[in-house]
């Protein structure tokens, strides 16, 4: 792949393996994670460990607030309260039980 992008005359950004000042928001999130998380916490499982890293990952991303953007979660959860959705389920159609009847046209 490298020398047909040489061939074109095109060039790649390439980030050489182990060079984490070649790719600094990946590492810095590795460094969090493991810090914040992975560091304080002894899995017995492969299931467990899946349980508690997506209950991170959910809160990171919705709940706690990131000062790079004016302290606030990144992707908020939307909470409709049920009374909020209850008259639009009002507005549906009636079941074809209780349409009324129609005369079919008689040919002659």
């Amino acid at each position: 792949m490298q020398d047909w992008i040489t061939a074109v005359g095109a060039k790649t950004a390439y980030i050489a393996p182990g060079s984490p000042w070649e790719n600094g928001y990946v590492e810095s999130f590795n460094a969090r994670l493991r810090d914040e998380l992975l560091d304080g916490e002894i899995f017995y499982s492969l299931l467990e460990a899946q349980i508690v890293i997506e209950s991170r990952r959910r809160h990171y991303n919705t709940i706690r607030p990131h000062g790079s953007i004016g302290y606030k979660p990144p992707a908020p959860e939307v909470f409709v309260p049920a009374f909020a959705a209850w008259p639009t389920a009002l507005t549906r159609p009636a079941s074809p039980a209780k349409l009324p009847l129609v005369q079919r046209p008689i040919l002659n």
